[in-house]
């Protein structure tokens, strides 16, 4: 299962309990430490797209107390910091105020997103002239709490798009180093895959039917990571016995979910050409070129044509 949103509630560590101490020598005096601060939370971003699945079996994660004060204005040992790591492309958004926080963009990316508790302070702290043997501590302060939303939205360079079927998987292991999972069957792709190419990201979503902005098949679910893809890539399968109807439904599940998506450069790569023969290419391509200035037919037991496409990627800006 690929877990694309979470909710999760965050809590830094509790400050430690200042405490209550006198030297043993009569009239020494107080000498109690203060306790030592609570951990904070970090989120950090990681390449791994799976890991808002860690979220479905444990929602709340805490950062370490600090340790108690110690005699002699020791002051105690701070809370363990707690790292969450989560998967680029990952806006963070708080649930109460549903204010978007952070977008974790690079990998790497650090935030403070809730900070420790401050340490109680000791008895010694609270020594004055006038009150020379104070007989109270402070207990620790708690850490701050954040009940967060995640979302999950793919940045890539280019993102291979089209309905079930239709090469992208098999383009993108050809592209990357990527190993997408590739089978003769539709909805091989259950979750968005990524590659990098010559420094540049290319993301394999998964397959649309017709309805799926309304909840049809993988549903909306996916609609969302074709966001903040810069460039679409709408693959098309050589084998179609209705290019236009299939570049059409894919169009039309776009501009319903989100009429922006519609306005992203796109170049239409007619896939599986070696299963077709020239003629039918031609015809294919005279029909889709009303849609997007740029169609290349490709297959990856083609070698040109793979070429051009990792030419055209490698170019384009």
């Amino acid at each position: 299962m690929f877990v694309d949103e979470a909710e999760i509630i965050l809590k830094g560590g509790r400050g430690g309990a200042g405490i209550v101490s006198f030297g043993k020598r009569m009239g020494s005096g107080p000498n109690g430490g203060n306790g030592g601060s609570g951990g904070n939370v970090h989120l950090v971003t990681d390449a791994d797209l799976t890991l808002l699945n860690q979220f479905t079996a444990k929602s709340l994660f805490e950062a370490g107390d600090g340790h108690l004060g110690g005699r002699n204005r020791k002051t105690g040992k701070n809370g363990e910091n707690l790292e969450i790591k989560v998967p680029i492309g990952t806006s963070v958004i708080d649930k109460k105020s549903l204010e978007t926080l952070f977008e974790m963009k690079k990998v790497g990316q650090w935030e403070l997103i809730c900070v420790g508790g401050k340490g109680g302070r000791g008895n010694y702290e609270f020594k004055s002239p006038r009150r020379t043997a104070p007989e109270f501590a402070q207990p620790g302060l708690p850490g701050e709490i954040r009940e967060l939303i995640l979302i999950l939205k793919l940045i890539a360079d280019f993102g291979l798009i089209g309905l079930p079927n239709a090469g992208k998987s098999s383009l993108l292991n050809e592209l990357t180093n990527a190993r997408a999972k590739v089978a003769d069957y539709a909805f091989t792709t259950l979750y968005p895959n990524l590659g990098v190419f010559k420094g540049k990201v290319i993301a394999d979503i998964p397959g649309l039917i017709e309805g799926a902005s309304f909840g049809r098949g993988l549903g909306i679910s996916f609609l969302k990571h074709i966001e903040k893809v810069g460039t679409l890539l709408h693959c098309i399968s050589s084998e179609s016995k209705n290019p236009t109807k299939d570049y059409e439904t894919f169009a039309k599940e776009m501009k319903s979910f989100n009429e922006k998506l519609t306005k992203k450069p796109e170049i239409i790569l007619i896939t599986k050409s070696d299963l077709t023969d020239a003629k039918a290419l031609s015809i294919m391509k005279r029909k889709l070129k009303k849609y997007a200035p740029r169609i290349i037919t490709v297959s990856i037991h083609d070698w040109d044509s793979i070429e051009e496409l990792k030419n055209l990627i490698s170019d384009k800006t």
